[in-house]
């Protein structure tokens, strides 16, 4: 075949940058060239499934990671030890205060192991629904903070779709930490909920120093560095270091104020550990 044929069969410059990028292409990028495919993304219309798609398997995999967990009894058992003590200390407080007598906070103690012991597929599936509705809330919040800082404070190119995509994409990272959680918690016999040095120092997060190093996590700071990038890119700017600070100013800032919200209000927790 002469040089002329081979060279009919050849896409002309031009009509390879108007390929578009499968979900599959931008799940590797991801991982291995996330400012070019970025870049690439932010030429193309914003997809649903470009962050609906993450986020549902971090709600699958978070959810069966708990599961499997806890079909350890070695787990399972302190797990519900742990619980029990938080709760232990809570009455104790209570009683302390004469808000409650000490056979009452027995009793409520008692109660309390026995629906341990009680919990069944029901209960189970009560709880993932909640966790799921949990991060699916929270997605569209922190996403909105995140379009505000970058479209007003930074003056980015970019719409809310833009800010749900930046955000959504690299929580692949979040899936692949949660299978890495899984395999050492069943090797070593302990539940653990993230990679972060408060967990593997087991520090009570409660305090706020296990609280702050509970952000020393490499899992987490890989994620936002891929945001400020996924930010810039879409928002179609040059000056990453702005959208980094940005980023992980929001993060940390965010963090702090609702751990400081959560000792008083102590229900907001259970919206914001995924932050």
């Amino acid at each position: 075949m002469s040089d002329e044929q081979n060279q009919s069969f050849e896409l002309p410059p031009d009509i390879e940058e108007e390929i578009q990028l499968t979900h599959a292409d931008k799940l590797v990028g991801v991982f291995t060239e996330p400012t070019k495919t970025f870049e690439k993304m932010a030429k193309e219309t914003t997809k649903f499934y470009d962050w609906f798609l993450p986020l549902l398997l971090l709600i699958v995999i978070t959810n069966a990671a708990v599961i499997i967990l806890m079909t350890n009894p070695q787990i399972k058992y302190a797990v519900q030890e742990k619980t029990v003590s938080q709760i232990q200390n809570q009455y104790d407080e209570m009683v302390q205060k004469g808000q409650m007598s000490k056979e009452q906070a027995d009793e409520q103690i008692e109660k309390i192991r026995d629906q341990f012991d009680k919990a069944g597929q029901g209960q189970r599936i009560i709880g993932i629904i909640t966790s799921a509705v949990g991060i699916f809330i929270m997605f569209f919040i922190v996403s909105g903070v995140f379009f505000l800082f970058a479209k007003f404070a930074l003056k980015g190119d970019g719409t809310y779709q833009h800010a749900m995509t930046a955000y959504g994409l690299p929580m692949y990272v979040f899936s692949i930490q949660w299978i890495l959680i899984v395999i050492i918690g069943l090797t070593v016999g302990k539940m653990y909920l993230d990679t972060s040095v408060t967990s593997f120092m087991d520090l009570d997060k409660s305090t706020f120093v296990g609280f702050i190093l509970s952000k020393l996590d490499l899992f987490s700071i890989w994620f936002y560095w891929l945001i400020a990038v996924a930010f810039a890119k879409l928002f179609k700017s040059d000056q990453l270091t702005k959208y980094v600070v940005m980023v992980f100013g929001v993060w940390l800032g965010f963090s702090v104020l609702f751990y400081w919200l959560g000792l008083v209000v102590p229900f907001i927790k259970f919206f914001t550990g995924n932050m």
